[in-house]
This record gives C-alpha cells, sequence and structure tokens, in this order.
C-alpha cells in the first residue's frame, strides 16, 4: 500500500480552500481553530496509543470525517440545503451539505451519489470529499484522480456567489458535538433523532448506487433546532 497516495487535510485545505471557495464568507482557518478550542485536545479513551503509525485508507476515513463535521457547522449550509430542494436545478453546493448529512448517517453510496452530482456542477468541495471518499476504501487511483480534479476546479474562475442568511443547519450542541468526536479520533455521529429524520426521506432507484435519498423543502425545519434535545438523547 502506498501511504504517500494520501495528502493530509490540513495541506489540502491549505492548497484548494475548498471549504472558504463554497461558502465565501466562510473562514476556514477559523474553522480549524473552532475544532482545537472547543473541542480540546484528544484522548482516544481507549488505551490506544495516539503514536500508532495510520494507514492511508484510515487516515483518509478521518479527514473525510473532519471535512463532513465542518461541512455541517457552516453558517450557510441550512441555506443551501434549501437551495437544492426548492430549485428546479438542484445547488450543487446544497449537494455537498446534503451528502454530508447522508455521511454521518453512515450512508455512504448516497453520499458518494450526491457529492459526484456536485463535482460535476463545478464544486472543488464535492471534488475533495470524493477523494477522500475513495481514500478511505482504498481506492487510491480514484482518489487520485478526485484530488487532482478539486486541484483544476480550484483554477476556475468563480462565478457570483449568492450571501443567503446565516442559519446554523444543527443545533451548537450537535456541531460541537461531531467537532469533539472528530478531535479525539472518534467516528462522528448524528443524534439518533436527526438520524431518523434523514431515514424517513423519500428515495429513488439507481443502477450503480442504489436506493438514493432525496431531499424534500422541508428538511431542514425538520432536523432538531436548539431547543429541541441535545445530542445522545433517545426519542
Amino acid at each position: 500500500m502506498r501511504t504517500n497516495d494520501h495528502a493530509s487535510i490540513s495541506d489540502l485545505l491549505n492548497q484548494a480552500e475548498v471549504l472558504a471557495d463554497t461558502y465565501t464568507d466562510y473562514d476556514t482557518e477559523a474553522a480549524r481553530r473552532r475544532v482545537d478550542t472547543k473541542a480540546g485536545s484528544p484522548d482516544p479513551g481507549d488505551g490506544t496509543d495516539a503514536r500508532r503509525p495510520v494507514a492511508a485508507h484510515e487516515q483518509a476515513a478521518r479527514d473525510l470525517d473532519l471535512a463532513v463535521a465542518l461541512i455541517v457547522d457552516t453558517p450557510q449550509a441550512a441555506a443551501a440545503l434549501e437551495r437544492l430542494a426548492d430549485d428546479d436545478r438542484p445547488d450543487p453546493e446544497g449537494a455537498v451539505v446534503f451528502a454530508a448529512l447522508l455521511h454521518l448517517a453512515r450512508d455512504h453510496d448516497a453520499a458518494q451519489f450526491w457529492w459526484q452530482f456536485a463535482a460535476g456542477g463545478g464544486n472543488r468541495t464535492a471534488a475533495f470529499c470524493l477523494s477522500l471518499a475513495h481514500g478511505r476504501r482504498a481506492e487510491f487511483s480514484d482518489a487520485r484522480h478526485w484530488r487532482a480534479e478539486a486541484r483544476r476546479l480550484d483554477t476556475a474562475p468563480a462565478g457570483p456567489t449568492p450571501t443567503p442568511p446565516a442559519r446554523p443547519l444543527l443545533p451548537e450542541s450537535i456541531r460541537h458535538q461531531l467537532l469533539t468526536q472528530c478531535r479525539s479520533g472518534t467516528r462522528p455521529t448524528l443524534p439518533a433523532r436527526l438520524e431518523a429524520v434523514i431515514n424517513r426521506l423519500p428515495v429513488d432507484p439507481d443502477l450503480d448506487y442504489g436506493t438514493i435519498p432525496r431531499p424534500v423543502p422541508t428538511l431542514t425545519h425538520d432536523l432538531p433546532h436548539d431547543h429541541q434535545a441535545p445530542p445522545g438523547t433517545r426519542p
């Protein structure tokens, strides 16, 4: 296995600024600092040696989890997801957010479908996520392809970007929990109530990916809000 096939998440974020480009007023550096300040120092808590060398596919999985947690933490995530459900021509930025939710709900095939849709629309954040998604399955040739695509899209001229109101997609408590889990090396998971909302979405058949959930116009309102139960609370 060639461990040098996979660049670190810091390198890719620094080189492509993939999150900053998708959400124009989103500060990538501030997001990374939030991971440190809100989540604290890593502590696996399971007796494992944090210094153990990490295989390339394991590192890709961790990096994708972190990227997904940062995506749903962006101020414009809710507005982007609403555009995906409401527009006749679905919005690539919304597809990135929707794929992130599907990844957190462990529907990896459907997440890949929506990332590929967004990447086809020229979204480099989606191409970046696809490089990590293939890397986590040790599909390093595909991972290199999408990493190159993300860098190619980095040089493409950016079109006008709307500035929708910044309404958080998820409550602060859930976003904090996702970042904490990433910082500690634990796979981020959604609270049961939120995952149930995603599991109730209508699905469409697809020859390559099986059944693909699709967003509905009420999705952002059906997700938990700050007044609802905190993460880990069972319905």
